[in-house]
């Protein structure tokens, strides 16, 4: 009878150091100790990064650092969730694909966020008691949201160069819409690979010599690969966004300045994105080439990389500021959902948002109506003005157009 085999077997069998048990031979004093993971034990070690780890297996209470970057963390999920939520529930009618590649971003972002939580509960003391596959699994994560981002970003300047260069008429909008969504999922297919490949395989298990300082489990090989796929990829994207630039100058030049306004404004908030990016993940790329490029404990500025990797996961936090402030329509959808959330859950009263004219009920709202049309009625009839005055300024009304709605529920 054949024994059924599990995904976690699987992934156990592609990361077994079994074929070089001469390795990571037991020594006599850790032999009692069965809780431990030998191997990660064995390359943390190797790398220097064993020195001042704490390997008890009691409860130890969060540090500072790690309670700061955890709420860091549980932030960037709240503020991309209110994007995702945003766009699905306030501008899912609009045809504009761009839409559908900042969800695409706004996704990769949120899932950096899930990735660090799950990097900050499994570190630690913790990091010696986890098997290979979830220790790889782990820092996976965050190759994964890295590469979706990367690939999310060249999709934005691929499709933003094809529209300017050539608008599609309004009857192929359709067959547009059904291509961003394919490209969204061939994007997330290869970063599932690209950020899963020493999970399948390509680690440095059975081969110190070539282990990654920053990830002692990783290989520098593959280190090297993702650092210049990507800087391929933002080479590209800068060479994308050159050529639209000059299109757009082009055409300002040649009067369709008004036709192309739109476009460039949007085009503006991409390009900060894309530069915003580079200065996050920028200082990450350059660690990781020294990574590459350095001996295992020779250099000390890889046991510090902290501050880079916060910086980049700091990106993820930034990327719905600059939706907000780079667009109204995003700007809009976003605080309509925060207020009907605050007024829906009785966290704020509807006289915050309003004035004391708009906060009246609407019965005495058509009664005061009514009585000004009844005046204006009478006067009419009784004695029309002979010669047209200067029309009086009518009082200004108080509008409310993030919370129009929310209101209207909340009275009913």
């Amino acid at each position: 009878m054949a024994i059924p085999v599990t995904p976690t077997d699987f992934f156990t069998f592609l990361v077994s150091p079994s074929s070089c048990p001469h390795v990571y031979a037991l020594p006599a004093n850790l032999s009692d100790a069965t809780s431990l993971n030998y191997v990660i034990l064995r390359h943390y070690n190797h790398t220097g990064r064993l020195q001042n780890r704490i390997m008890s297996n009691g409860q130890t209470q969060i540090s500072t650092t790690s309670a700061l970057f955890l709420f860091l963390s549980i932030l960037i999920i709240l503020e991309n969730l209110l994007v995702l939520v945003a766009i699905s529930s306030r501008i899912r009618h609009s045809r504009r694909w761009v839409y559908v590649c900042i969800a695409n971003i706004t996704l990769s972002d949120l899932l950096t966020g899930t990735a660090y939580v799950v990097n900050i509960c499994l570190s630690g003391s913790k990091t010696f008691h986890l098997t290979l596959p979830l220790w790889l699994f782990r820092e996976g994560l965050l190759f994964v949201a890295l590469a979706a981002s990367i690939f999310g970003l060249l999709l934005i300047a691929v499709e933003r160069c094809m529209t300017m260069m050539k608008p599609l008429p309004q009857k192929s909008a359709g067959k547009s819409y059904c291509r961003i969504f394919s490209f969204v999922a061939l994007c997330w297919f290869w970063a599932l690979v690209i950020g899963f490949l020493p999970l399948l395989g390509w680690n440095c298990i059975c081969s110190l010599e070539g282990c990654s300082t920053l990830l002692p489990l990783y290989s520098k090989s593959y280190i090297f690969f993702s650092v210049i796929i990507f800087f391929i990829i933002l080479l590209t994207i800068g060479v994308l966004y050159g050529a639209i630039y000059c299109h757009v100058h082009r055409s300002a030049q040649q009067g369709l300045q008004r036709s192309r306004r739109h476009s460039l404004s949007l085009l503006k908030t991409v390009i900060t994105i894309v530069g915003v990016f580079i200065v996050c993940w920028g200082p990450l790329f350059l660690l990781l080439l020294v990574d590459f490029f350095c001996v295992s404990r020779q250099c000390g500025l890889l046991f510090t990389a902290d501050v880079c990797i916060s910086l980049a996961v700091f990106n993820s936090a930034l990327n719905p500021i600059i939706y907000a402030l780079g667009s109204s329509e995003m700007r809009k959808a976003m605080t309509e959902l925060l207020c009907c959330c605050c007024l829906r859950s009785d966290f704020c009263h509807p006289d915050t948002f309003t004035s004391k004219d708009t906060s009246s009920t609407s019965e005495s709202r058509r009664d005061s109506l009514r009585n000004s049309f009844n005046r204006v009625r009478n006067l009419s009839v009784v004695s029309p003005p002979p010669t047209p005055k200067k029309l009086q300024k009518t009082p200004r009304k108080y509008r409310l157009s993030s919370t129009t709605s929310c209101l209207s529920v909340s009275s009913g």
